[in-house]
């Protein structure tokens, strides 16, 4: 692989053990695989992304090109569709170096696409690929609030719930924070053990929730100086980064967003927007 993956590099790993966490959220464990296997993995921790390469139905592990490539992504790029492997960004839940573990979890839709139906049918020993950080100071780390913030607001998805509960555990005991996030079921309601004096708000569908630019524009916030990070759905994300850069007067320099997915939109598609991954 060329040196433009770096930070980053491909690590082979295999499936532990599943866990379902709630109606919409299954937490993937997963384990090295082969000589190497987690030797090297650095998550930076709070919304460590990286990329997550899956097999075919009917693959036992995800066809990539050989890691000696020196174009390997652009090899992986001009590849058959129908036989690559499957790509598709996660966050690091967790990484446990002691025990060579590292968890992802895994948004549930009844309509979902190759990575939900892939982890719904995860079994111990399934094999998967990963583009992650191989140093812990990455660019797959977007959660980053100045040492000024006086005060963190967050809004998520589920298919964000993972980045937001490992950033909400990261910050500070007492960092004031004030979170909404938007799930499918109530259930699904699982909040972080977090030190940071975080206040939720748990806007759900099935329950008829508000729109979260209505709640959160209805909300009063803390006074002094803010860091906010959207994640979750790209239009929803997009309109949330407006009301706090136009309408609060927010510093754009302090709204991180990211849009996750698109209604309507395979990743792939989205990838191809870039401006629904603006993070500054």
């Amino acid at each position: 692989m060329s040196d433009q993956t770096i930070p980053f590099r491909l690590f082979h790993l295999s499936v532990l053990r599943t866990a379902r966490l709630s109606p919409s959220l299954l937490r993937v464990t997963f384990g090295g695989y082969g000589q190497d296997g987690l030797a090297g993995f650095a998550s930076g921790g709070r919304d460590q992304s990286l990329s997550l390469f899956l097999p075919h139905p009917g693959q036992d592990a995800p066809v990539l090109p050989p890691e000696s490539d020196p174009d390997w992504f652009t090899s992986y790029r001009t590849a058959d569709p129908g036989t690559r492997a499957v790509m598709r960004s996660y966050t690091v839940r967790a990484q446990r170096p002691g025990a060579g573990e590292v968890d992802v979890d895994f948004a549930l839709h009844p309509d979902g696409g190759p990575a939900c139906r892939w982890a719904e049918g995860a079994a111990p020993g399934d094999r998967v690929a990963v583009l992650g950080p191989a140093v812990a100071e990455n660019t797959g780390v977007r959660f980053r609030p100045a040492e000024d913030t006086d005060h963190v607001v967050i809004w998520a998805d589920e298919t964000a719930l993972p980045a937001a509960s490992a950033a909400l555990e990261w910050l500070p005991a007492g960092t004031p924070a004030k979170v909404w996030i938007t799930v499918e079921d109530p259930k699904d309601a699982v909040a972080p053990d977090t030190a940071a004096d975080a206040e939720f708000t748990w806007l759900v569908r099935s329950e008829g929730a508000q729109d979260p630019v209505a709640a959160i524009g209805a909300a009063e916030l803390p006074a002094g100086t803010p860091y906010v990070w959207l994640a979750g759905e790209a239009s929803s994300v997009r309109a949330l980064r407006r009301h706090f850069v136009n309408e609060r007067g927010f510093d754009r320099r302090r709204v991180t967003f990211t849009g996750y997915w698109r209604q309507g939109l395979s990743e792939d598609g989205l990838r191809e927007s870039p401006e629904e991954h603006e993070v500054s």
